[in-house]
Parts: C-alpha cells; sequence; structure tokens
C-alpha cells in the first residue's frame, strides 16, 4: 500500500465495506482474506501496480475492479487504506464512513474538521496500542523507515549524490564512519541493525532505560549506548559522520533537541538523516522533503528529511503493513465497527472521531478542541 508515485484508491466494500486509497493494493485483499470471510471487495483500476499487483491478480481472490476513487467511496462502507485523508478525497467523506489509516489529526486540522464535520468514524493506527503499552501498526513502518534512512545515507554520502565521499562501511586502512541515533525504538533499531552489519562505529542515545537494556539484548556488544542528555548529545555531535534521528517530538514543545546552532559542532557535509522528520521538532532545521527532491543544506550540513521512507520500498511495505493491519481490519468488518471497538480496547485506543465527536485527547489538546473518550461515545461504563 505504499508508492512514491500519485495517490489512487482501491476499496475493499463488504457486509462491512473496504477500501485503501494508496497507488498500490492492499495484500490483504490480495490474499482473499475478505472475500472468503464473505465480504465484497471493490479495488480501483491499476490501484495495485505501484507493489507489483496486477488487477487480474485481485480478480482472481474475487475482489471487483472499479474505475474511479469516486466509485469506491461512494459504494464503501469503510476506507482501509495508508496515508492521511487527502484534501481531494475530503468531498467523498460521509456519515458514518470508517476510515482506518494512518490519521495524525493532531498534526492535520483542517483534516480533523472535515473527519468531525462529515461525522465520520475515524481509528488512527498510529494510535492503536498492544497489551505491553506499544504501538503495532506503527512498528513495520517504523523498522522499515529507519532501514531505509540508513540506506539513504549510503546514497547521499556518495560524491557523485552531492555528498562528502564517505564510504559508511569499515575499510582496511581508514578511519571507520561514526553514525549516532537517537532514539532506541523500532526505526532507531531497524537503522543501528543495518548500520552495525556494515562495520561502522554506531551510537545510541535515549532516554528510556529500558529502551536502551532491550538494545543491548540485541546488538552487537561493541554498539556504544548512552543516556541521551545534553552532554553526551553534544560529544556526539562532534565526531559523527551521520546524525540519524528516530524519536517522534511531541506536537506541542517549541523547544529543539538538536538546534541550528549544535550543527556548528559537525563535520562540513556530514549528514542527518531525519526519519521522524517533524517539521522544526527535535532537530530545528528539518522540514519535510520528498523523494522527488530529498535534501537540502542548513549552516553547512546537508538534511534527508523525506516523510514517507517507506514509499521508495512499496513491496516490502505493503506485505508488513498488511500483515499487521489485517486481524483489526477483519474485526471491524466481521464484527461491526461499535461491537469491535467496544470488545476490543486495544483497537479502541485509536478511535479519533465517531459521529461529529472527537475522541483523541492529544488532538484535543494540542488544538484547542472539545472532546471526549472513546468509552462515553460508544456507551462504555
Amino acid at each position: 500500500m505504499f508508492s512514491p508515485v500519485k495517490n489512487k484508491g482501491c476499496l475493499l466494500r463488504s457486509k462491512v465495506k473496504y477500501q485503501t486509497s494508496y497507488k498500490e493494493a492492499t495484500v490483504a485483499c490480495l490474499g482473499g482474506k475478505f472475500t472468503k470471510k464473505g465480504h465484497t471487495v471493490l479495488v480501483e483500476k491499476s490501484a495495485g501496480m505501484g507493489s507489483g499487483f496486477s488487477d487480474e491478480e485481485y480478480k482472481s481472490q474475487g475482489a471487483k475492479i472499479v474505475d474511479t476513487a469516486e466509485e469506491i467511496y461512494n459504494n464503501a462502507e469503510m476506507i482501509y487504506k495508508v496515508k492521511e485523508i487527502l484534501p481531494q478525497e475530503y468531498k467523498y467523506l460521509r456519515e458514518g464512513l470508517i476510515i482506518f489509516t494512518y490519521i495524525h489529526s493532531n498534526a492535520h486540522r483542517e483534516q480533523t474538521d472535515v473527519l468531525l464535520e462529515s461525522k465520520s468514524v475515524g481509528i488512527a493506527y498510529e494510535d492503536v496500542y498492544d497489551k505491553e503499552g506499544g504501538f503495532p501498526l506503527l512498528k513495520p513502518m517504523s523498522e522499515i523507515a529507519g532501514k531505509g534512512g540508513f540506506i539513504a545515507a549510503l546514497h547521499f554520502c556518495q560524491s557523485i549524490n552531492k555528498g562528502n565521499g564517505l564510504m559508511l562501511s569499515r575499510v582496511h586502512g581508514v578511519k571507520t564512519p561514526e553514525i549516532t541515533i537517537i532514539g532506541a525504538g523500532n526505526a532507531g533499531l531497524g537503522a543501528a541493525e543495518l548500520a552495525v552489519a556494515f562495520g561502522n562505529k554506531v551510537t545510541i542515545l535515549d532516554l528510556n532505560v529500558d529502551s536502551l537494556e532491550h538494545a543491548k539484548h540485541i546488538l552487537p556488544p561493541n554498539v556504544e549506548l548512552l543516556y541521551s542528555d545534553e552532554q553526551n548529545l553534544m560529544e556526539c555531535l562532534k565526531r559523527t559522520d551521520v546524525l540519524i534521528n528516530c524519536i517522534l517530538w511531541p506536537k506541542w514543545r517549541t523547544d529543539h533537541l538538536v538546534t541550528r546552532e549544535m550543527l556548528k559542532l559537525m563535520k562540513p557535509k556530514s549528514l542527518i538523516v531525519d526519519v521522524s522528520c517533524d517539521d522544526n521538532g527535535a532537530i530545528e532545521t528539518s522540514r519535510s522533503t520528498s523523494h522527488d527532491n530529498p535534501v537540502y543544506e542548513e549552516e553547512g550540513i546537508t538534511h534527508y528529511v523525506v516523510d514517507n521512507i517507506p514509499a521508495a520500498f512499496p513491496k516490502t511495505s505493503t506485505y508488513s503493513l498488511c500483515n499487521i493491519t489485517l486481524p483489526f481490519a477483519l474485526e471491524i468488518a466481521d464484527k461491526g465497527v461499535k461491537k469491535a471497538l467496544i470488545e476490543n480496547k486495544y483497537l479502541r485506543r485509536g478511535l479519533t472521531s465517531w459521529y461529529g465527536e472527537l475522541t483523541l485527547e492529544e488532538t484535543g489538546k494540542k488544538q484547542t478542541r472539545p472532546y471526549t473518550t472513546p468509552e462515553k461515545v460508544l456507551g462504555i461504563n
């Protein structure tokens, strides 16, 4: 469901009807999981091309191919996709339409307005959690983004790509490159796994001691694990060749972890890969870029801040995300959205909007909006 090309739509329609809205189509549909359970699936024409899935493959699993996104939205009961609701899709939202996707409502005020005004039911992947308190629907994309961030560093350090000409690998007789990773979560560990495998000197910074302990058990013993305080960060900035940021910065914060002034500590032409790509967030000088124009320079430091790194790996990303989202999507389809939300407290945590009411506290606080709890709107005592 990931593609670096223009968004299109792909619909899954059933007792509860579905749709993905990205250029490539869902593997869940390709595998026939919905059709085998009696649900009708609609896929927009050529929707799977970006990930290497043909219309014929979808047809072979019982899907119906339709011509336009408008037809999909008009017939769907549920939209099952990846990207946030895009401006060109706003006009299709309506009361009771279920949106199951990444929503990031706190960062998209206009989208939140439309979800509430249309009285759609929005369920956000990024807010669904598990019994350990983790975010399982973020995990696969975070790992791919972290690994993709290191692959991007390999590319943009090359002089033919206007980099500093450094090979990010251990080479006999040459000083080994240093990679600093901020954050020991899924993205940080993904980046570290590749960076270490290439023979680089790797340092991971994190505030969470448990996360550092976990990293210690899964990474080689030569990876340096540091508590993320100002002194350790400053020392890393002075010596690092590539800084990879993998922490999400709280949207309401106005300060920064790495300021513009701190970039002056770094080696000229070194590289920052901001996997989290929060504009003006943890890295003050970050601003989101695209695969078409991925890098820019600030204070003599190259920045790579592509906000959808997994789009460069559409087939891997599609399989990975569908594997983890499919059980939740099927639960909604089989039970109906209200029953599914009532019975599954982990899914319920992702409820963002319910028939005109905002149900996500973080968005309410950031956007100064009235909000309520999912339990209240669903009538759970």
